[in-house]
């Protein structure tokens, strides 16, 4: 079984209400099971920029040592807001050499501090993964661009399409082939793989609850039978699902089903 970690972190999230990725973390740990489940105690407080471009790295920084000494191989982590992910990879066991990142979000995460809108770590955590950006969070040595396969993505920024032309992608149409996904990571040569899931990537109809819903996204059947043919090809390192942010217990309750398949073909 795998071990589930919940980390409720929003303060790498640009939303207005951010604080209800804590309470869509909290839902999701809700339904997983609890020997197998840790929730970490994320801080509260917002946290300090330190001179730098990214809003609230205090909070960030200290989220990820809680990340690093909770981690276990496989994990499945359970945000909060997407940026978790670049946590994960800088603590993952045995390091980065060999692993691909599977990234599904509607948003490819691509700015820097001096072109993101809004400062939040969130819309910089794929450039993070890549070793670029502020140095305090990027990773280093990055993974290599070959390696990392954006899925779903559909808004774009202007500063974002130059970073995102030098990696391999795989649009909400081409899930349709469930080998799809599994041939391009097969393709990079890595031997392990990270799957992050940011839940806007799929189409509003299929689920309601996230900050900034993006029309023309994945469906659930597509982007399920897509990972689970990818785990029968490429061992899992570990995955990532984020971005829950119900505005209402009625819109967990009802946004869950999809939720737990995303779970159950990761896990």
């Amino acid at each position: 079984m795998a071990h589930f970690l919940v980390v409720p972190q929003w303060q790498g999230s640009p939303a207005a209400r951010a604080m209800l990725l804590t309470e869509g973390a909290a839902a999701i740990a809700g339904d997983l099971p609890r020997a197998a489940t840790t929730i970490l105690d994320v801080p509260l407080e917002a946290g300090e920029s330190l001179g730098t471009g990214v809003h609230r790295l205090s909070a960030l920084q200290r989220v990820r040592d809680l990340v690093r000494e909770n981690l276990e191989p496989g994990a499945v982590l359970i945000g909060g807001d997407c940026s978790i992910t670049v946590a994960a990879l800088d603590a993952i066991d045995g390091g980065t050499d060999g692993l691909a990142v599977v990234w599904c979000d509607a948003h490819p995460d691509l700015h820097t501090p001096e072109s993101s809108p809004s400062g939040a770590f969130s819309g910089m955590a794929l450039r993070a993964v890549l070793g670029e950006g502020e140095p305090q969070v990027a990773l280093s040595p990055g993974i290599p661009a070959e390696r990392v396969v954006v899925v779903g993505a559909r808004a774009v920024d202007a500063a974002e399409e130059a970073p995102l032309g030098r990696l391999p992608q795989i649009s909400v149409s081409d899930l349709s082939d469930a080998d799809a996904l599994a041939d391009a990571i097969a393709a990079t040569g890595a031997t392990r793989v990270w799957v992050h899931i940011d839940v806007d990537v799929l189409d509003p109809s299929e689920i309601v609850g996230v900050s900034s819903a993006v029309p023309f996204g994945a469906s659930i059947a597509d982007l399920s039978a897509a990972l689970r043919r990818l785990r029968e090809r490429v061992p899992f390192a570990g995955a990532t699902i984020a971005g829950f942010a119900p505005r209402s217990p009625v819109d967990a309750v009802e946004d869950m089903g999809a939720l737990l398949r995303l779970v159950g073909a990761v896990a």
